[in-house]
This record gives C-alpha cells, structure tokens and sequence, in this order.
C-alpha cells in the first residue's frame, strides 16, 4: 500500500500499476506500507530511483544502511514497536531523500508514523523540503521512544513498590508471587533493550543527515536535525540507567526468592532438630525390653512425655539462641 502525503497533510493512495500518473510537485513524503513487487517497479519507474529490498533494510553493515547513490541518500533505521501489545520487537524502516521528497519503506505500523500522518497538516513545510519532513518524522519518533521509556520506568517503579515497598516490608512474600515479578521485569529489560537499540540506530542516522549539504544549507532544518541528536543523545543516557534500575531489581527478587526457599528449608530443619530427641526418646521406651525399670515405673509415662517437650523446647531454644529461627 502506497500513500502520497501532500503540503498541508492530504493523504491519497497511489494510482494502480494499470494506470500510473506522475507524482505532482506538492506531495513531500511517499509512504510505503509492506508494499509488493509491482508496488516498488511503479514507485522506481515513476522517480527514477533503486528501492531497497525488505532483506537488505536488515543488513546491520553501515555501508548498506546510510549511503548516497546519485541524487538519492539511503538511511535505515529501526523502531521499536508492539509495546502495548505484546512483546517489544524492532522493525526495519528504510527512509529515501530524492527529488526534495521523503520515501519510507516500511513492513510494519509503528505508532509514530500514525502520529507524524497526522500531525503533518500544521507543519509549514513547502514542496522540495523533503529533509525537513525526514527532521520532523524523527522529532516524532524520539518523542514516542521518550514516551516508551516513562512507560517503562513508571512499570518497574510500581513493580519496585509491590515488592519492596512500606507495605511488605516484614512480610512473608511467596515464591509464587516473586516469579511474577521476575516474568514482569524480564518483559520491561526486553524493552528496554529493544528502546536502546533503536536509539542507537537513529542516532547513527541523526549524525548521518546533519552531514548532508542540503541539511547544512537549511538552517531551521539544521537546528532541529540538532535538537533531535541531542534527544537522542540524552535518552539513551536515561535507557542505561533505567537498565541499571531493571538489572538492580532482577537481582534484588532473585535474592529475596532465595531468601525465601533459604527459610523453607530452614523451618523443615527446625523441625526435625526439635522432633528428633522426642523421637529418640520414644524409640528407646518403644523397644519394649523384658527388663526397663521404667517400664513398671507409676510416673514413667509422664515423664516420658515431658522429656520430649523438655528436649524440643531446649532444641527450640538452642536455635533461637544461634539466630537461626
């Protein structure tokens, strides 16, 4: 699917293959959704440029993914998506700078590109202004990664309060619950990750266009090229510390969890100390020997009976006193 953004946000779907019309000067960004083989023949045909396949938008070389052929710039990025959905994952975009136009291939709906479609009709942008497009389509990008990552710390801080917070605090917290937690925190690690790795892509691809000639020659376009760097910038500084964060509260819930087994284990021992001298003790008077002088002995059921609690409330003691219950 192919649609044609014009100055002022108008939004047309390309003409069919059958009949191709040329593309008017007043459309400034060429957006294609998943398009097919027939889609980018027309698109080539139509502006003279090579379109790069879904396979190479994935080559991770810095020469496939920022390179200049003839009048057209080639840049690649990857976004992160599918954050309210499900688990986050990056989508290759590849963004085309020809003929004062922006083209952008893509094989997935982020949110930005929603979000840039329809803030696009207040922007003062005239034809030929494709880079200040490409600016402003990242100006939205970095502010949604922004919004990703307030998501995220405001997750692991409510994440941080059920497991540590005033309110557990001397409370027995089940392994059960702590697993959930854990399975929590490994899908917020994942997007961070996800968010940091995009980030340093589109910073590779920030760096790239402020070099470009027509960017340098644009002032307005320029500084915001540069605003956007330095968003990026100061995000990826935030992404690692939130990582830091992530990674404390890992090992934070993995050592309460095994705290918590510790002191399982530890009460089945507590047991069998305080029931092993009662035990040894009714062992010896169940062996039901011919001569036991306690055996016709009036009080010797009694004391039997005592000697086992004496000897566990004295193992009960001994454990207290080691700090060991």
């Amino acid at each position: 699917m192919i649609h044609l953004y014009k100055i002022g946000g108008a939004k047309t779907p390309m003409s069919p293959l059958g009949t191709p019309e040329p593309i008017s000067d007043d459309v400034i960004w060429v957006d294609m959704l998943d398009p097919t083989d027939d889609d980018m023949r027309q698109v080539e045909a139509l502006l003279g440029v090579v379109l790069p396949t879904r396979e190479s938008l994935k080559d991770i070389e810095p020469s496939s993914r920022f390179y200049t052929e003839g009048n057209a710039v080639y840049m690649t990025a990857s976004i992160v998506m599918n954050v309210d959905f499900g688990l986050a994952h990056l989508t290759d975009i590849g963004f085309i700078l020809v003929e004062g136009r922006l083209i952008t291939i893509r094989h997935a709906e982020p949110k930005p590109f929603f979000l840039f479609a329809a803030d696009l009709k207040r922007l003062e942008i005239e034809p030929g202004q494709g880079v200040k497009v490409l600016a402003h389509l990242l100006d939205t990008i970095v502010d949604r990664t922004a919004e990703i990552l307030e998501l995220a710390v405001a997750k692991i801080d409510n994440i941080s309060i059920a497991v540590f917070g005033e309110g557990v605090r001397g409370r027995r917290r089940s392994p059960a619950l702590l697993e959930e937690r854990l399975i929590e925190i490994s899908t917020y690690h994942r997007l961070v990750s996800k968010t940091r790795d995009s980030l340093t892509t589109l910073s590779r691809l920030a760096t790239y266009v402020q070099t470009l000639r027509r960017v340098r020659d644009d002032k307005p376009t320029k500084d915001l090229c540069r605003i956007v760097s330095h968003d990026i910038q100061s995000l990826s500084e935030h992404a690692g510390f939130v990582a830091s964060n992530i990674t404390f509260l890992l090992d934070s819930s993995l050592g309460l969890i095994n705290l918590e087994q510790n002191n399982i284990m530890k009460l089945f021992s507590v047991v069998s100390v305080v029931f092993a001298p009662p035990m040894l003790i009714a062992g010896i008077y169940g062996m039901n020997f011919d001569r036991m002088p306690e055996l016709h002995w009036p009080f010797g059921y009694p004391a039997a009976i005592g000697a086992m609690f004496v000897t566990g409330a004295a193992a009960v003691y001994w454990l207290r006193r080691r700090g060991w219950l």
